[in-house]
């Protein structure tokens, strides 16, 4: 994972790769701390932990150094980071292009477990859509947004006093079986998955889905831009991506909020279709 976010452009002299139970990217600067985490029998879940927690990284490390300290020098908010980051971990490294640069390397790390796997049967495991899960750092694109409705709905209730804290275990699982068509095992596969509550975070996950829908955007925008790009990438070369990125975002800071950023960089206001289009291509 060091090699293939090294080869993304993350700076390994202004940042290091550890070892967590939960993947995260803290620092800012000259100072960008990456973490993953490791199941031998599931390759695929380091590697993609790590190119998201990258995605940020490299938006860190993309902020202007001569604005440090001051808003120009700070990231447009977190749904603008998580566009990075999903950018990156989806459009990028979920691509056909992306695979075919990488697997002779991931055949020659995994060659047992990879003896007999063609090509496309792989590319397809890096895509598979599963439903039903209920973990969501492990949802697939095609179900991720349903967990944020989730807890934004509940959000929503919380705040407007239509739930009691009390209450949200079985709001939640009513609302899993509703969207997923079953309920949680227990709540560590539900209402107690995340720690944004009880760290204070109330607000925070629709970021999420405004981080995907922003994505989106930035990828038509890049592709009509920049021709070629996933040729680029065939070749495991990323500069043009990463500098028009740097160019249209990260140089930026927060000079704009989200909506304005993806209105001047893409030349649409933040909207769904984009998302929806992509979903549809890759996977319908």
């Amino acid at each position: 994972v060091r090699e293939v976010t090294e080869r993304l452009g993350f700076d390994y002299a202004r940042g290091r790769l550890d070892v967590s139970l939960h993947p995260f990217c803290e620092g800012s600067g000259d100072d960008v701390r990456l973490t993953t985490r490791f199941n031998p029998d599931e390759p695929l879940d380091a590697l993609y932990s790590s190119i998201h927690e990258a995605g940020h990284g490299l938006y860190e490390q993309g902020l202007p150094r001569a604005h440090a300290g001051t808003a120009l020098g700070v990231a447009a908010g977190m749904a603008v980071h998580e566009s990075q980051s999903r950018l990156w971990e989806n459009q990028v490294a979920r691509s056909r292009a992306f695979w075919r640069w990488l697997e002779p390397a991931f055949r020659a790390a995994f060659p047992g477990p990879l003896a007999g796997v063609s090509g496309e049967a792989l590319h397809a495991a890096a895509n598979a859509v599963e439903p039903g899960g209920m973990i969501r750092v492990d949802a697939d694109e095609v179900h991720y947004n349903l967990h944020i409705l989730l807890r934004f709905d509940l959000e929503k209730r919380l705040f407007a006093g239509e739930l009691e804290v009390a209450d949200l275990p079985a709001a939640w699982d009513a609302l899993a079986e509703e969207f997923f068509g079953r309920r949680p095992a227990h709540a560590a596969e539900g209402v107690l998955q995340d720690v944004h509550w009880s760290g204070g975070a109330f607000g925070y996950f629709p970021s999420y889905t405004l981080g995907n829908m922003i994505a989106a955007q930035l990828w038509d925008a890049a592709r009509a831009r920049l021709p070629g790009l996933e040729d680029d990438f065939a070749r495991g070369e990323f500069g043009r991506l990463l500098g028009w990125l740097r160019a249209e975002v990260h140089a930026h800071g927060r000079r704009e909020d989200a909506f304005a950023l993806t209105r001047r960089v893409t030349g649409r206001e933040l909207g769904p279709e984009a998302l929806l289009a992509y979903l549809a291509e890759r996977y319908a």
